[in-house]
């Protein structure tokens, strides 16, 4: 009895290594624009960011990653302007 507890355990195992290779593989993959808008949209707060995700399909920790690198890529952004105010004649 023991013994086939272990056998379909390791073949449950399999099965959930195969569906998430399977998500792996059927993930869908953002463009930079594409996280662009939906951050930008979060931001706008016209809807809560939790109905935002579900319509986009995202977990809210994603959005909020994203979220994160765009405005760090906007703060870099903004100091390079000011570095090159400053240095310039």
């Amino acid at each position: 009895m023991k013994a086939k507890s272990i056998k379909s355990k390791s073949g449950k195992d399999a099965a959930d290594q195969t569906v998430k290779n399977i998500r792996r593989a059927t993930r869908k993959l953002y463009s930079a624009e594409e996280k662009i808008r939906v951050v930008i949209e979060g931001l706008s707060r016209e809807t809560s960011i939790a109905e935002l995700c579900r319509r986009e399909g995202i977990a809210q920790s994603m959005y909020y990653k994203w979220s994160k690198e765009f405005l760090e890529a906007g703060k870099q952004r903004l100091a390079g302007d000011a570095v090159r105010a400053a240095t310039s004649e």
